[in-house]
């Protein structure tokens, strides 16, 4: 959002007091949510509340040596941001600024206070193409024309929400500039590719459905045992370094939605630093262009004003929906929700009021709400359908899920993948806990994994929960007298749950063929371990002993199926492998 200071026609006030991120002016004609310009410098903030005289501000920028009684000027508009052509392949800060720009507007990469740049260029300009005709019917959320906006993507222009409508006047090709008029209607209403939207208020649609379709991640884990549909929501809670960032960039980099908005919000530098350093680098499996031609990145470090976390998740959601209403699939990740949550945190108590549970603002479930709910499988008013999924980390201290944060997400997401440290610390990732997590997509999710994968898929994956489920309650008699004492039925469901654990259910984010894995590969990897545990359990029912059984050669290669690319014929000759050997032992 770039908004002109023009102090002649705005309404003004003056500082009437500082406190850190929020400021107080007092005669300022405003409204709540105003985006006004605070002191000598300009600081751009927003009014969160208004009480007689007194407005009082969140300024997204830092506040020292400002001092009472310098100018408030209000823009008379809320915080939106610049829509249009040019947002991918681009990083921005959390109000929507242009890091690049900034740097080459200052000559260095540490941001002046008071600098400003529009979202997306106004002067560049962009090749096109009108999708009608003169004389056709177009209303709101329709398609009029395209413009290559990335090697990979393609951007659609559309008739803004709210537009009236009517027949095309007229449309021609060529290059413009996002502010020119592409097309005309007989209404006079004029279509250019630069549109403009309140952060705070959702795009509108037509109706919000249920999806029936996975967002197929690549990880092993979420998608065979918690899968997330597209349109859904979902949570990643674990302690510090158990690997929260590396899940969530694993899924930008790999997961099947056509746009992803990746929202670094107040976690480390040096983690934001490294999406920024390796995205450019990184190149999409699906289309072979680089991955930052269909990715935006927000950047909000620990390191910028706390004020600025409030808002770059409203900026992500509001950008997700803008490629959404041309019929994408998009895949947000914000890293973290914790942050976030901390800067309401301190923003309510600087304001003074009554605090919820450890001091968290009493509405932050209503606001963690409010944000997820943006999610979903939409139908939108151009008769395409277009998702956004959304996928929170949340950063509970010492991995405590019973603080408000985690407990408050989990109750508006459907999809919970709960980081464990102790799975961390024994090198097992991802170092999600197949005990504590859960879907509850699976039960709607079936139906595409029966047509798609396999008929038995899911009758399969319940086997392997029941088999993870038994290892858990038998791991606790194990610690208590050993896995010797135990039957030796209950010795080969370990056996089997280990292979599940450490063939199926491990995966290494770092190597070439392993990164990735197909769902038709995550299946043909159980399908294997059913047939070990099948074979193994029949040659136990013939009177082989457990030890035998569980040395063969042929077993230890489940865990090489996954860092093979051409599986195929590598399963076949294990499975075929495991049922010879063992059948040899009766």
């Amino acid at each position: 959002m770039s908004q002109a200071l023009d102090t002649e026609d705005a309404a003004t006030g003056v500082i009437d007091r500082v406190s850190g991120p929020v400021v107080t002016a007092r005669d300022l004609p405003a409204r709540m949510n105003d985006v006004v310009y605070v002191g000598e410098e300009g600081l751009m903030g927003e009014v969160i509340e208004i009480e007689g005289n007194l407005s009082t501000i969140q300024v997204y920028e830092e506040t020292s040596n400002v001092a009472p009684g310098e100018p408030v000027v209000n823009t008379g508009e809320p915080l939106t941001v610049d829509l249009g052509p040019g947002m991918l392949d681009t990083i921005y800060d959390g109000v929507q600024r242009p890091l690049d720009v900034l740097e080459a507007k200052m000559g260095t990469p540490f941001l002046d206070r008071g600098v400003d740049a529009p979202g997306i260029d106004m002067e560049k300009t962009w090749e096109f193409t009108p999708t009608v005709e003169e004389g056709d019917e177009v209303a709101s959320g329709d398609i009029v024309g395209t413009v290559p906006e990335t090697e990979s993507i393609e951007h659609r222009v559309l008739v803004p929400p709210g537009y009236e409508g009517g027949a095309v006047v007229s449309a021609e090709s060529g290059n413009f500039t996002v502010e020119e008029t592409v097309v005309e209607l007989d209404s006079g209403e004029e279509i250019r590719m630069h549109q403009e939207w309140p952060v705070r208020e959702a795009r509108p649609s037509i109706e919000k459905k249920s999806p029936t379709v996975p967002l197929v991640s690549g990880q092993r884990i979420q998608d065979g045992l918690f899968p997330l549909a597209k349109g859904g929501t979902a949570a990643i809670p674990g302690p510090f370094g158990s690997g929260k960032t590396v899940t969530q960039q694993q899924l930008a980099k790999w997961s099947d939605a056509d746009i992803v908005v990746y929202i670094g919000c107040g976690e480390r530098g040096n983690e934001m630093t490294e999406v920024i350093e390796d995205f450019p680098d990184l190149i999409d499996p699906t289309t072979g262009k680089p991955l930052m031609a269909r990715t935006c990145l927000i950047a909000n470090t620990s390191n910028m004003p706390v004020a600025a976390r409030e808002s770059c998740v409203y900026t992500g959601i509001t950008i997700a929906e803008y490629y959404r209403d041309m019929g994408y699939d998009v895949a947000l990740m914000a890293d973290s929700t914790s942050r976030w949550a901390e800067a309401m945190r301190e923003i309510s108590s600087r304001l003074e009021e009554m605090p919820g549970e450890e001091g968290y603002p009493a509405y932050l479930a209503a606001r963690l709400a409010q944000f997820y709910e943006r999610a979903g499988l939409f139908e939108l008013y151009n008769g395409e359908e277009g998702s956004i999924s959304v996928i929170g980390a949340v950063s509970p201290p010492g991995g405590d899920f019973s603080e408000p944060v985690t407990q408050n997400t989990l109750r508006i997401v459907k999809t919970f993948w709960a980081l464990d440290a102790d799975l961390s610390e024994r090198r097992h990732f991802p170092s999600i806990n197949w005990n504590d997590s859960y879907s509850l997509y699976r039960q709607q999710l079936d139906p595409w994994y029966r047509e798609n994968v396999d008929e038995n898929y899911p009758e399969l994956r319940q086997w392997a929960v029941d088999t993870l489920d038994e290892e858990a309650e038998l791991q606790e008699i194990v610690q208590l007298v050993g896995q010797d004492a135990l039957p030796e039925d209950q010795q080969l469901t370990l056996d089997v749950a280990r292979y599940l654990r450490e063939a199926w259910l491990q995966q290494d984010a770092f190597h070439d063929v392993d990164t990735f894995c197909a769902p038709e590969k995550t299946y043909r990897i159980l399908e294997a371990i059913k047939t070990y545990n099948d074979e193994a359990f029949e040659a136990l029912n013939a009177g082989v002993p457990v030890e035998e059984i569980t040395s063969i050669d042929a077993a230890p290669r489940l865990n090489r199926i996954g860092t093979t690319e051409e599986y195929e014929e590598f399963v076949s000759e294990i499975e075929d492998d495991i049922t010879e050997e063992l059948r040899g032992l009766y």
